[in-house]
């Protein structure tokens, strides 16, 4: 069996880890006891990852702030009022535009089933089939004393809490930003000799740059397809630019399922306000092709082969990160498996981790 290569482009540092099998089986122990607190904690959990993850992302800004002499705090304040700004800017831009559109579809549903009456058939059968799962379901939570779910409450849970808890991640990471390195500076300062202080540092300092390199990578590509969907959306006639971009935006976190999503909602979209079909059929297939062109060559391009992934385990990820915490789970999935990856990358004795978290060559 070939030897596991470290991923090209990663400084790899040698770090001593515990080889004592108790050790080992205290920290799997730790890791099982970590993401049950994660499940039962979500309300608590969820805001600081997203708030770690965000401050990873504006890591570069603030360093080119503090470059600028910006004092830590206040570029921290800037950053927080840009995204605060974004956010409430754009939700205001969209709320309108989403209001009209829900008012439309109870209204548009004859329309669709006249232009998809060729579906009937597997669309009932669908139906039956959902129909039973929800049926089951709520068996199953009257049988443990609940009230009862439906698969729509299902699928979006978690989405409450999400937007609850957006004002405590706005403070987490605020403080994140301002705090700077002292965690690593405090580590720093308990470790015993020099050599130990330098390759902690050091292997943080990689660490950061690779992790910060790769989400603003993917956001940056994400914006560009938000902006060239709201765009295509707009000349083909369907309107509201912004609402279709943002919703573009933000389903390109959610690799596989995400776009496969968005096909549906740009093809019922079209198919409820445009007349002719071959013109109805056109903002999924421009979203379409938009998708393709970004996932499978400027974005690979980009993240060179040292930030590919497995997709397979791409896919058990969203699966259980959606399972874990929702919609919210599912935007942070793979962010969070790549976080890991560049984490194993960077570090000899879990490289092997690494190359298994990769993607095909």
């Amino acid at each position: 069996m070939p030897e596991p290569k470290i991923a090209p482009g990663v400084q790899v540092k040698s770090l001593d880890l515990p080889t004592n099998p108790v050790v080992v089986l205290l920290s799997i122990l730790v890791a099982l006891a970590t993401l049950c607190l994660a499940y039962v904690a979500a309300e608590i959990v969820l805001p600081i990852v997203l708030a770690l993850v965000l401050k990873l992302l504006f890591q570069p800004a603030m360093r080119l702030l503090e470059k600028l002499h910006f004092p830590r705090t206040l570029a921290a304040l800037l950053l927080i009022l840009f995204v605060f700004g974004a956010i409430v800017g754009i939700g205001g831009a969209i709320s309108g535009p989403a209001t009209e559109w829900a008012a439309k579809l109870p209204e548009g549903i004859p329309r669709l089933q006249e232009r998809l009456k060729f579906l009937n058939e597997p669309v009932k059968a669908l139906q039956t089939f959902l129909h039973q799962v929800d049926s089951f379901m709520q068996q199953g939570s009257a049988t443990s004393g609940g009230s009862g779910s439906t698969i729509a409450a299902t699928l979006f849970a978690g989405t409450t809490h999400f937007a609850a808890s957006f004002f405590e991640t706005i403070v987490i990471l605020f403080f994140l930003l301002v705090s700077g390195s002292t965690f690593l500076k405090r580590m720093v300062e308990i470790l015993p000799n020099f050599k130990e202080k330098r390759q902690v540092v050091e292997l943080s300092q990689d660490v950061e740059k690779n992790i910060s390199a790769y989400l603003v990578t993917i956001t940056v590509m994400n914006g560009a397809v938000g902006l060239a969907t709201g765009i295509a959306m707009w000349l083909t006639g369907l309107g509201d630019p912004v609402l279709w971009g943002v919703a573009a935006f933000l389903l390109n976190y959610v690799p596989i399922m995400g776009p496969l999503l968005g096909v549906g909602i740009f093809l019922l979209a079209g198919l409820l306000v445009i007349d002719r079909l071959w013109l109805a059929l056109l903002p999924a297939a421009l979203y379409f092709v938009i998708h393709v062109a970004e996932g499978e060559i400027i974005t690979p391009v980009l993240l060179a082969r040292r930030f590919t992934l497995n997709p397979v385990l791409v896919i058990i990820a969203l699966i259980f990160w959606f399972w874990m915490w929702g919609v919210p789970g599912a935007i942070l999935a793979v962010p969070m498996l790549a976080i890991t990856k560049i984490v194993c990358d960077g570090i000899r004795p879990l490289a092997a981790i690494g190359h298994f978290l990769s993607g095909d060559e």
